[in-house]
């Protein structure tokens, strides 16, 4: 068979693609990358996807084989030192190779269409989950200082400190501790396996999904530097969390900003957004599916108030927020769509309103513990109302606009039998 010029374009491109891959044998790369639980997670969970994209004996014999040399090359050849998370990494890598390898030689059309859905925002994914300590540093660098007394001081208007409830059962219980753990630096897992499942099930119809997670962070990094907090154990390193303030002290504290170390991203909690994000796009899924990613939910909810990178406050202000995002990337319905613009201004201005509030209103929440507490219940209340509003009117507009195809190809008229 003649060698075609598209077949020379296609070797070109496979070329560039294991250059690409070439990056796992970088020495900075290895160090800074690949050898980070939240890197290699992020990397791994893209086998996930690979493997509902493509669940073949052929896609796991080459995962496994790639894994392996991607393991020797490093281990063996360039000494580099060996640990378990970088075996996630490998495997990742190998994933997102293969799937873009395969859809440069793929001559189906269907299959080459989602095989590129799946490996492309997989690439943006990991990428961003690479540069977001850069921007975390930015962020760190512009505001020395941080308003963690205001966030405490609502926590503590409730009068349950739960962020130290939350780190005292952290640090008690060691499965407790290993099981948020793995739901915090696994972030990843939820989201990949939301979108693999919409992926497989509704193709284009997938993508708000997979924009929303992509977004989240960036639009979070922006709300960091408009209320700079960095959570209860950068603020009280000694204190957190066995040696909680005592309550009625905490009134008579001075609220102004204060220089303490550590990053600035705890207000809003992007964790908490980015699972209950996945939560509400895997409606639809199976109940398999769902439940694992409620189990995310709940576990990261705990470990990130466990770990002491977040207070109470900084989950309540992830609801309007995620809500936010969904909204915005709802496109398949108008702006001019009653859902989607109130579901949008609920998000924005709900999330802005608690900033506003937290920093200027700690007075009120000290009135009774009804204020805070029934705050917060109204927050998650509404949110989830306008956000349910949300997922009708999108199913609704989908349909609609299913209705509207299949009228458009009407079934050919059936010829009559004729009975002798």
């Amino acid at each position: 068979m003649r060698f075609q010029k598209n077949d020379a374009i296609r070797v070109i491109l496979t070329l560039l693609i294991l250059c690409a891959g070439a990056s796992a044998f970088s020495a900075q790369f290895y160090t800074e990358a690949m050898t980070g639980a939240f890197f290699a997670f992020a990397l791994a969970s893209v086998v996930i996807l690979h493997l509902r994209v493509r669940p073949t004996l052929t896609d796991v014999a080459m995962l496994a084989g790639s894994t392996v040399f991607f393991a020797f090359v490093d281990f063996r050849l360039l000494h580099y030192a060996p640990k378990f998370v970088a075996w996630l990494s490998f495997a990742g890598m190998s994933s997102i190779l293969i799937m873009a390898i395969r859809s440069v030689w793929e001559k189906d059309r269907s299959a080459f269409k989602m095989l590129l859905y799946a490996w492309v925002p997989s690439v943006l994914f990991v990428s961003s989950d690479y540069f977001a300590s850069t921007m975390l540093a930015w962020t760190a660098a512009a505001h020395p200082k941080t308003l963690d007394l205001y966030l405490m001081s609502f926590d503590f208007s409730m009068r349950i400190p739960l962020a130290f409830y939350a780190g005292q059962m952290y640090t008690l219980y060691p499965w407790l501790h290993n099981a948020g753990l793995l739901a915090y630096v696994g972030l990843a897992i939820p989201i990949t396996l939301v979108y693999a499942g919409r992926l497989v099930r509704f193709r284009e119809k997938a993508f708000p999904s997979m924009l929303a997670f992509l977004i989240t962070g960036p639009v979070g990094v922006v709300f960091y530097n408009f209320f700079p907090a960095g959570g209860p154990r950068n603020l009280l390193p000694q204190a957190f969390p066995f040696s909680a303030l005592p309550i009625m002290d905490v009134p008579r504290i001075l609220l102004e900003p204060v220089a303490i170390g550590g990053a600035r991203n705890a207000m809003p909690s992007l964790h908490m957004a980015w699972v209950l994000l996945a939560w509400w796009y895997s409606r639809g899924l199976s109940w398999i599916e769902r439940c694992i990613v409620m189990a995310f939910v709940v576990l990261t909810a705990f470990a990130t108030m466990g770990n002491g990178e977040h207070w109470f406050v900084d989950l309540l202000v992830a609801f309007p927020f995620a809500l936010l995002i969904q909204a915005i990337c709802a496109y398949s319905l108008p702006w001019k769509s009653d859902s989607r613009l109130a579901a949008f201004f609920f998000g924005l201005l709900g999330t802005i309103s608690w900033l506003v509030i937290l920093r200027y209103g700690s007075k009120l929440f000290w009135t009774s513990p009804v204020v805070p507490w029934a705050l917060a219940v109204a927050t998650i209340a509404l949110v989830s109302i306008r956000q349910a509003q949300l997922d009708r009117a999108i199913e609704a507009d989908v349909h609609t606009k299913e209705s509207v195809e299949e009228s458009a190809y009407p079934a050919a008229p059936q010829t009559p039998t004729v009975i002798a």
